[in-house]
């Protein structure tokens, strides 16, 4: 059964589609996945001859759907029911779709993805290729969805094929009226009229070098949609600033608009009695005539619209600098010499190539590291402005990338720098000049740091689990605390990934809360006291690990973190990327409140990796593992900033400075990912593969032996044999295949590895390097052979073997083994070698195992082929029958 769909709540765009679908595929049956748009609905009500059979949803076999065609959309959970057919066996999946690629996208045999403006731009290009003729309703319809989706071509996302796409369609005898009709949405008679006196009445006047428009008209009447005309007015002339004086009745009403920060409107319309916003606002002015009115506005407009500022007129010069060369302590002597906080890095005074703060400098100083050159850990992710960037390129720059400070460069020469102080005293006693809040501290426009996330909780956690959430903050808030959800799972929530590792912070005591916790919910609870964290382990399994807000500081380069306390904010600054660095607030009164102080949510829409400090690598080389983890698993990319400070982490040895146990940890973790070859191979990148061992090189051998790893491991997964398998032990034998077994001692030793782990491993290391060699040696080997061979390893060890063996007959007889051969036991026992006559004694354990031999070898296969084969192999003692003294003595029948 075929089926062409699309997404739920369907629009023109998805309509449109599906109609051209149905031309590439006759055979298919039309159906929505659910409701649509309301615009669509009335489509439909008002458009009788736009009819199409569609079959409803509920009258599909689902599985027997064996052929899914999905339009304006590659996500399976915008497609409803539909989405239980992804599992029905040998499904064909077609895919046609204009919206950019996402993490959680269907992929089918067949996939056509492009940056368009609409699918139905797709789809008609393809109509079009294969010669497929349309009506001129099918043209309409198609039309529609294009200028729906690309909002009539003025949307960014507008391409030159959507308007191809529309040329071919009037062609085809498209229907403007009736994509006007449902598109458009026309101002009434009356509205167009009074939009034409205000067009009319217009007069531009420039103010301090800001053009100002300025309309004016008289009705005998209120006109309730004033505002409306005068929006409709600004969309349509692109002005930046518009007043709009009407006399209507008694008095003169004011409508204003601004996009530039040079024009507060809202206290321009103050001074009228009335208010607004520094972009909106509007006022009543009584007892004045309209000319009256405008004359009074003009000489406002004069008295409060600032010259436009511009970066030249408020830098800082001249530009105290240090070469790449200097020293840290070097550097920290000139910021105390000049009393600032950050210096510009240039090359002989004139090439810049990054800039160094005083956190920065004091932080390595404390480190025992004021000896490197600046270089090493200057920030060289920053933007810079040219002499005639405005106010608002500034203020976007300080308040919304919270770069605290702006290199201002012509050329390639500097000519100031432009610090959050100097944006602050331009605009102390000119409030009227910015649009948007200063901060206060470095950190996201408040509109980025907090916003209600709770759409998501419904979204992505199950009723369940958004209980809990709300009654740990309940809790929190009956101690007097403060709970936040943070870390991975704020993370995972925003890439909407479903993840129930539940981190908890508390502002608070968090034992104490923990421990309340676990008597809420009749849960084990087990804590850390020096480190103030805890665990609560409900009754279903699900663990919530709890700490108390805290911030970490390292005694030296490497160390394991002291603990102090502190509030949220410290607590994710503490944090090793930005990603991992939010947190949603868990108390009633702020439920589902997102908090993000760094511009975390950023880094997440453009797919970075990126650390919060620049020591962080310093501090933590472990982070290096967890940095290369993150961005395989999320598919995102290390920032390059962040980057050269891995470069540097490794380049200066800190790895040689470290807690075993915490890389270790992070090395299972990485070798544990479904398939960490791309990991391995950034790694390789960053020249860290050495520090597992010296002489480890990711060669195009050991890639050929890791990519076999994963298959063979994704082999042994299909078996469904429920034998629990260690991958990451799996990957670290193929790694340190060819190092002896002294050199993997050695690395179990430095990494700290659990004795109990490092025993496997070891006998793991012993036996498969002897099974290696013997493999090596034999073209063929009987199937008792590779028993006896593989007997001494365990599911790992024998799965590393089996993908380091380039042998197809070894790996055909490890095969064997693992499916087979290492559950074959023979059908005779102790109890049947004392029935056939024999003593019991050591010779019973010679007599079983090559018992056992010939089995495996096909030699015997029944129990009288077993008894026949000791007896042939094993003689009696002389004087003593075939079945021995007890069988001997045995009554014969009917005795």
């Amino acid at each position: 059964m075929q089926v062409i769909t699309t997404h739920l709540n369907a629009d023109f765009d998805a309509l449109a589609s599906m109609i051209a679908a149905k031309k590439l595929y006759p055979e298919a049956v039309l159906a929505f996945s659910g409701s649509q748009e309301k615009g669509l609905r009335l489509f439909f009500v008002q458009s009788l001859q736009y009819m199409y059979d569609f079959a409803r949803l509920k009258k599909i076999a689902l599985e027997e759907v064996d052929h899914l065609i999905v339009v304006d959309t590659r996500q399976p959970k915008r497609i409803g029911n539909f989405a239980k057919c992804l599992a029905n066996p040998g499904l064909r999946l077609h895919l046609y779709d204009h919206h950019p690629d996402a993490p959680d996208d269907m992929h089918g045999e067949l996939e056509v993805v492009r940056p368009v403006g609409s699918t139905a731009t797709i789809l008609t290009g393809l109509l079009r290729e294969r010669g497929l003729a349309l009506t001129a309703q099918e043209a309409t319809l198609l039309a529609l969805g294009i200028y729906e989706d690309t909002g009539s071509f003025t949307f960014a996302s507008t391409s030159p094929e959507d308007l191809m796409a529309a040329s071919h369609l009037l062609a085809a005898g498209a229907n403007v009226h009736t994509i006007a009709h449902f598109i458009t949405h026309e101002l009434t008679t009356e509205q167009v009229g009074l939009l034409s006196e205000l067009i009319r009445s217009a007069r531009t006047y420039a103010v301090q070098g800001t053009d100002i428009t300025v309309a004016r008209l008289s009705l005998a009447e209120y006109v309730d949609d004033f505002a409306l005309i005068v929006r409709r007015f600004m969309e349509m002339e692109n002005l930046n600033v518009l007043f709009a004086l009407a006399y209507m009745g008694d008095r003169v009403y004011l409508i204003a608009r601004s996009r530039l920060p040079e024009v507060n409107v809202g206290d321009i319309a103050t001074a009228f009695g009335g208010g607004g916003h520094a972009s909106a606002a509007s006022a009543t002015i009584r007892d004045a005539t309209l000319i009256e009115a405008e004359e009074r506005l003009l000489q406002l407009l004069h008295e409060q619209v600032q010259p436009r500022s511009v970066a030249a007129e408020i830098m800082s010069r001249p530009v105290i600098s240090v070469e790449p060369e200097l020293s840290m302590e070097a550097a920290n002597q000139v910021l105390t010499r000049y009393n600032i906080t950050v210096l510009p890095v240039m090359k002989d005074h004139q090439t810049l190539q990054g800039l160094i703060s005083r956190r920065v400098i004091e932080k390595a100083i404390f480190h025992k590291l004021g000896a490197l050159p600046v270089s090493e850990y200057m920030t060289t992710e920053f933007a810079t402005l040219p002499p005639t960037a405005s106010l608002a390129a500034i203020q976007e720059l300080i308040m919304g990338n919270r770069q605290r400070f702006i290199p201002v460069v012509e050329g390639d020469q500097v000519k100031g720098v432009i610090t959050r102080t100097d944006l602050l005293n331009l605009v102390v006693n000119e409030p009227a000049l910015l649009t948007r809040k200063i901060p206060l501290a470095e950190e996201a426009p408040a509109t980025e740091r907090f916003r209600n996330v709770n759409q998501l909780l419904v979204e992505c956690l199950d009723r369940e689990t958004t209980v809990l959430l709300r009654t740990i903050g309940e809790v929190a808030a009956r101690l007097g605390y403060s709970a936040f959800a943070v870390g991975g799972f704020v993370r995972d929530l925003l890439l909407h990934h479903r993840n129930l590792d539940l981190d908890i912070v508390v502002e608070g005591d968090g034992i104490a809360f923990a421990k309340e916790l676990a008597r809420l919910f009749h849960a084990r609870l087990r804590t850390h006291e020096k480190f103030n964290t805890a665990m609560v382990i409900l009754p279903g399994g699900l663990q919530i690990d709890v700490a108390t807000a805290r911030v970490e500081y390292y005694e030296y380069p490497a160390a394991l973190p002291t603990v102090e306390l502190s509030s949220i904010k410290l607590d994710l600054y503490r944090r090793d990327f930005t990603i991992n660095a939010m947190a949603i607030h868990l108390n009633p009164d702020r439920f589902a409140t997102l908090v993000d102080f760094f511009a975390c949510q950023r880094d997440i829409k453009e797919g970075q990796i990126r650390v919060l400090h620049n020591l962080s690598f310093v501090e933590d080389p472990t982070r290096v593992f967890r940095a290369v983890r993150f961005e395989q698993r999320l598919g995102f990319r290390i920032g390059p900033h962040t980057a050269k400070l891995i470069k540097n982490a490794v380049r200066m040895s800190f790895f040689n400075r470290f807690s075993g146990r915490r890389f270790f940890g992070e090395l299972c973790l990485i070798l544990g990912e479904e398939d960490p070859l791309a990991a391995i191979q950034r790694l390789a990148d960053f020249d860290c593969l050495r520090f597992l061992h010296r002489d480890l090189r990711l060669t195009p051998r050991l890639e050929r032996q890791l990519a076999d790893t994963h298959r063979v491991l994704g082999w042994h997964r299909l078996l469904y044999l429920d034998e629990p398998c260690q991958h990451w032990m799996v990957y670290l034998l193929v790694l340190l295949a060819p190092q002896p077994v002294s050199e993997c001692q050695d690395f179990c030793h430095r990494f700290e590895v659990p004795s109990r782990l490092a025993a496997i491993f070891l006998q793991n290391k012993v036996f498969g390097d002897k099974v290696h060699k013997s493999l090596s040696r034999r073209a063929s080997i009987r199937p008792s052979e590779i028993y006896r061979l593989l007997g001494g390893l365990s599911i790992e060890g024998i799965l590393a073997t089996m993908a380091l063996t380039p042998r197809e007959s070894a790996q055909k007889a490890i095969s064997s083994y693992v499916t087979s051969l290492r559950s074959t036991r023979t059908i005779l026992d102790g109890t049947d070698l004392k029935a056939l006559g024999y003593q019991p004694g050591p010779v019973f354990k010679s007599i079983l195992a090559q018992l056992l031999e010939a089995r495996l070898d096909g030699e015997v296969a029944s129990r009288d082929d077993e008894e026949a084969y000791v007896l042939a192999h094993f003689p009696q003692p002389a004087g003593r029958s075939r079945r021995g003294g007890a069988a001997a003595s045995r009554p014969a029948a009917g005795s």
